[in-house]
């Protein structure tokens, strides 16, 4: 098994290691090992790399090492959640790993399995459009529980073994404003705080427009700090973005972990330094006479049994070899891309989405002044609603 992440990985995961996600593939390279991937989202909405492996196998024991690596790699904090498809192994390891991170699995890759495991009900078309209609349309835990017991006992899937293993609210949850009728919003104007039913902020971490409208509405001038995350703001020194990929070959072990430790101290040296001509001039110049110190004393010890680069003995040193080709386990290869699975993807293309018009809510904003609110104290509570297409009205 083997792990790998560089300098840049590790930077950029002080910024965006919040939420990963993590998943394997088959069969891409030619030794047939799992290559495991854990991906980021920086504030591009864009992925990114915080590190990868190959491994032999998906067992337990396999991915508490992984995982336990890419924490020591990652200055032992753990990410706040963690996504992954329904491998019963991977659960176990991240909460033998990471205890306190919320694990989650993907959505799409539940939502993925839905035509191959209910194509043998009568009616599977119906079962499926119900189905997606209670996980984007469940805004809650209880309201997601009691959506889909009901929707179990409607078409007689309690016995089910695999729609039965969803009774517990987990699947990440992935708002779309086009899908939800109503949004209620909440204001709390003592404790400055604003949550919307549509639990944008929560899932990606900005603040929609229903809150924004009801802050203009308030006459708030400034949003609270809370709502301001540190990867959205301009005056974050990005670290990462001024290391390069290493893909140097690996030293050994004592040097490699001496080289990681002064990479880490001169980052934040370099970084203050290049704010300035007399900062940099001020590093060049000691860094002439600290090169002058070590050569002075690397020439003293010449002949001694202390090892250098130039003095290693490099023969000595296994030269890493190509792994054996593993046998995969379960279906063949050529299963992947079966004709079911063609048909279905033909089938998505197919469908025609409706796109719901764009509303102005800033704008709409005042007409909640007649018709809004549910006052209790200090919090009040507004109704949002969603019109259809071409009617520009907001409802509140």
């Amino acid at each position: 098994m083997a792990f790998w992440a560089d300098a840049r990985s590790r930077a950029a995961f002080e910024y965006f290691g919040d939420v990963i996600s993590f998943d394997t593939t088959y069969n891409t390279n030619r030794y047939n090992l799992v290559c495991g991937s854990f991906v980021g989202v920086n504030h591009h909405g864009q992925s990114t790399l915080l590190g990868c492996s190959l491994m032999k196998n998906e067992e337990i024991e396999s991915f508490k090492w992984l995982f336990q690596c890419w924490l020591r790699c990652m200055g032992e904090n753990p990410p706040k959640g963690f996504l992954t498809d329904q491998c019963a192994s991977m659960k176990r390891a991240v909460e033998a790993c990471m205890p306190t991170t919320v694990h989650c699995w993907c959505i799409w890759h539940i939502m993925k399995k839905i035509p191959s495991k209910l194509n043998g009900y009568k009616g599977h078309a119906d079962i499926e459009q119900e189905m997606s209609h209670v996980v984007w349309n469940s805004h809650s835990k209880d309201s997601f529980d009691r959506n889909w017991n009901d929707f179990l006992l409607n078409f007689g899937l309690a016995d089910n073994k695999w729609l039965s293993g969803y009774s517990v609210y987990e699947v990440v949850e992935q708002v779309s404003s086009s899908i939800f009728n109503n949004f209620s919003v909440t204001y709390d104007s003592v404790a400055a705080e604003v949550k919307c039913q549509c639990l944008l902020f929560e899932s990606r971490g900005i603040l929609c427009r229903h809150a924004l409208s009801v802050l203009s509405f308030e006459q708030v001038s400034q949003v609270s700090p809370r709502y301001i995350l540190e990867r959205w703001s301009k005056k974050v020194k990005r670290r990462h973005t001024h290391i390069k990929s290493s893909h140097d070959k690996p030293l050994m072990e004592p040097r490699s972990k001496r080289f990681e430790q002064l990479v880490f101290r001169s980052q934040n040296i370099c970084e203050f330094a290049s704010e300035s001509e007399e900062l940099t001039a001020i590093l060049h110049r000691a860094y002439d006479n600290v090169m002058a110190e070590m050569e002075a004393l690397k020439a003293k010890r010449k002949g001694t049994s202390s090892l250098s680069h130039e003095d290693a003995n490099l023969e000595s040193i296994n030269e890493l070899q190509s792994p054996p080709r593993i046998r995969t386990r379960g279906r063949p290869k050529n299963r992947l891309g079966s004709k079911l699975e063609k048909q279905i993807a033909n089938a998505t293309k197919k469908k025609k989405t409706k796109v719901l018009s764009e509303i102005n809510l800033f704008d709409a904003a005042s007409a909640a002044h007649s018709n809004c609110s549910q006052y209790q104290g200090h919090v009040i509570n507004y109704q949002f609603r969603v019109p259809a297409a071409g009617d520009n009205s907001l409802g509140v």
